[in-house]
C-alpha cells in the first residue's frame, strides 16, 4: 500500500490534474453545452480527494493559481494576451508538476511522465488554447447593442436561423417566422452574437 500511495498513485493523479487543467481551459474560451465543466470538476474532484493520502505542496496550490489569473487575464487583455497565456501554461505546469510531495520533499511524479505532459501542455496552450484566444478577440469590435433597431438584409432564408447582413457585417439571425432572402429584417435583440430579428415591413405596419 505505501508503494502505490508514494510511487503510483500521485503518477496517476498528476494526469487527473493536468487532464482537469486541459479541460478547464478548454471550457472557459468555449463555452458549449457544459460537458467539459462537469469532465473538469470531476477531474479535478478525484484529485482533491486523492490529497487525503499524497501529501502536497501548498506554494504549488499558489503557482498553480497564479496560472489560473495569467489565463482569465489572456481572456481580458487583448494587448499582449499571448504573453499572459504562456506565463498562464508555465506555472499551471510548473505547479502541477511539484503539487505532489514525494520523499525528502521532492517532487512525488515521475520525471519520465512529467517531461512529455508538459511539454504537450505547453503545446496544447500555444496552438489550441491559443488560436481560440486569438478567435475570441477578433470578435467584432462594434457596440452590439447599438445593432437593436438596425435594418438589414437576409442574405440566407431565415427558417427559424439564417444570416442578414447588417451594418456592414455579416451575422447569424432567428426570427418568429420565415424570411426569404431579399427581404428587409430589424434587429429586435441578441442572443450572443446570434440577432433577433423581425420582418421590417411588419414592424412599420405595427
Amino acid at each position: 500500500m505505501d508503494f502505490i500511495n508514494v510511487i503510483v498513485l500521485p503518477n496517476i493523479l498528476y494526469l487527473f490534474l493536468v487532464a482537469g487543467i486541459w479541460l478547464a481551459a478548454l471550457a472557459l474560451v468555449s463555452p458549449g453545452t457544459g460537458a467539459l465543466e462537469v469532465l473538469a470538476f470531476l477531474a479535478m474532484a478525484i484529485v482533491g480527494i486523492g490529497t487525503l493520502w499524497v501529501p502536497f505542496n501548498a506554494w504549488a496550490l499558489g503557482v498553480i493559481a497564479i496560472g489560473v489569473f495569467c489565463f482569465g487575464a489572456s481572456l481580458r487583455f487583448k494587448k499582449n494576451g499571448q504573453v499572459w497565456l504562456v506565463f498562464s501554461a508555465i506555472a499551471l505546469v510548473f505547479g502541477s508538476a511539484f503539487l505532489f510531495r514525494g520523499i525528502e520533499r521532492g517532487p512525488a511524479v515521475s520525471p519520465i511522465i512529467v517531461i512529455p505532459v508538459s511539454l504537450l501542455t505547453v503545446g496544447y496552450f500555444w496552438i489550441a488554447i491559443r488560436q481560440v484566444v486569438l478567435a475570441h478577440h477578433a470578435m467584432p469590435s462594434m457596440d452590439l447593442a447599438g445593432l437593436e433597431g438596425k435594418v438589414g438584409e437576409v442574405r440566407t432564408r431565415i427558417d427559424p436561423i439564417g444570416s442578414v447582413f447588417v451594418d456592414g457585417e455579416m451575422w447569424t439571425a432567428t426570427s418568429a417566422v420565415p424570411v426569404d432572402p431579399g427581404m428587409h429584417v430589424r434587429v429586435i435583440g441578441r442572443e450572443r452574437l446570434i440577432l433577433n430579428v423581425e420582418p421590417y415591413q411588419e414592424a412599420k405596419e405595427a
